[in-house]
């Protein structure tokens, strides 16, 4: 049976987020020094050593343990379209997999303004669609789920009254409104995007299809 863990490493090209600024063993390489009696001979760094005909010893950052705590967004948009429960789903997916690493793993549910503060690595289940300062809220350790459903990426190009369901306004929108609409939306992910994978990972599932994959295949998951 496969195992999976949380990718929580920063996507893009930042210090990884999953180990310690220290030395020690089994981590990622930190330098090399002069060999001494009583090193490991695995730790050997042969190729520096045909270069210099000098014995030098890797040594490695120490491995931090991992820390998750999540959170499930449940403002008012998240009641729509079945984005909820279906969000409920994924945060128990996510849930089971995060403690295998970490038993003290938990789930808080709230508004996005709301999330606790806590250490190690956030994973944040939410639509998005709150005019938040993202920015702010978001942790320097993050995994961002968002989730919309089809009709909120794609509406269709006819007229319809749009309901707020944060304010309770209602708006006519005709094409036009529906393509300006959709322009926003698409500048919007791609800002949250690319915080969340400076910061973390990040991943866009649409509600209904299956979540697994969706995560493997965007890199929120990996196979341990």
């Amino acid at each position: 049976m496969t195992r999976y863990r949380i990718a929580s490493k920063p996507y893009l090209p930042y210090p990884g987020e999953r180990v310690a600024r220290r030395k020690g063993l089994g981590g990622e390489f930190f330098e090399l020094r002069p060999y001494a009696p009583g090193d490991e001979v695995r730790r050997v760094h042969w190729r520096a050593y045909a270069k210099t005909g000098r014995l030098y010893t890797r040594v490695e950052t120490a491995p931090e343990r991992a820390r998750f705590r999540l959170f499930l967004d449940e403002s008012e948009s998240m009641r729509l379209h079945g984005k909820l429960s279906y969000a409920e789903e994924v945060a128990g997916l996510l849930l089971r997999i995060a403690r295998q690493e970490d038993p003290l793993a938990r789930l808080f549910r709230g508004k996005p303004a709301e999330i606790p503060p806590g250490r190690g690595t956030l994973v944040l289940l939410t639509d998005g669609l709150d005019p938040l300062p993202w920015a702010r809220i978001l942790p320097k350790r993050v995994v961002l789920v968002q989730i919309l459903a089809p009709v909120e990426l794609a509406p269709p190009l006819e007229e319809v009254l749009l309901r707020d369901v944060e304010t309770g306004e209602a708006l006519p929108a005709g094409p036009e409104e529906v393509r300006a609409y959709r322009e926003a939306l698409g500048a919007h992910l791609k800002a949250l995007r690319l915080l969340a994978l400076l910061r973390g990972r990040y991943a866009l599932l649409r509600v209904g299809e299956p979540p697994l994959p969706a995560l493997l295949r965007q890199g929120v998951l990996e196979p341990l």
